[in-house]
């Protein structure tokens, strides 16, 4: 069972669909008491980072989400959901994050715009390993795929063993996927990523960490 956490914010919807079509059996859990009830646990996001910790902390749900992780339990964070995972962002001033994995949350460069890339980044692009190091299995199926971004901010892990894939955007790259032990977490959608964002799915409901 997977407990789909419901802070007010995020496409709660479309990504419970993505689950259940990949075969998962999904809840929205909006009691952080509640979340131990479930055997995985995903985090989505839409919004700002600022308003997403504050809901978490709020709820409790910030507690309830590190407890259930240090249990062993697979999650995976979506978009902003993996942005809070990070020690801080500097989206709208300085907001601490949850610090389940070190780095920080940071805009594309103010040239972005000038130089003709709108943000905030848009559409389809790649997923783009490491030839250094094995594929993460949640996200092997992505190999030679692409998926659909939007987003203003991007994640910059400290620990390069954390940084499970890429992307580039005007030359500027950024954390795709970020993860370490039970953690697996994504800046783009795979709700919105048609086969490749399913197959995610699917990999991420057979993952045995």
């Amino acid at each position: 069972m997977i407990g789909l956490v419901n802070y007010g914010m995020g496409n709660l919807h479309s990504v419970a669909k993505a689950l259940e079509k990949a075969g998962g059996d999904v809840e929205l859990v909006s009691d952080a008491e509640s979340l131990k009830n479930y055997d995985r646990i995903v985090l989505p996001g839409v919004g700002a980072f600022r308003d997403c910790i504050g809901a978490l902390k709020e709820s409790g749900m910030d507690a309830a989400i590190k407890a259930e992780i240090a249990a062993g339990k697979p999650f995976l964070g979506i978009c902003l959901g993996m942005q809070v995972l990070m020690d801080q962002s500097l989206e709208f001033g300085r907001h601490k994050g949850l610090g389940l994995i070190p780095g920080i949350v940071t805009h594309f460069p103010e040239d972005h715009a000038a130089r003709g890339f709108k943000i905030p980044h848009m559409g389809w692009n790649d997923v783009i390993f490491s030839s250094e190091k094995p594929q993460h299995p949640v996200l092997s199926p992505l190999a030679g795929k692409q998926v659909y971004y939007v987003h203003s901010y991007c994640c910059m892990p400290e620990n390069p063993d954390h940084l499970l894939a890429a992307c580039s955007y005007g030359n500027y790259p950024f954390a795709a996927a970020v993860g370490r032990d039970n953690i697996v977490a994504v800046q783009f959608h795979p709700e919105k990523s048609q086969s490749a964002g399913l197959a995610l799915m699917e990999a991420f409901l057979q993952w045995n960490p």
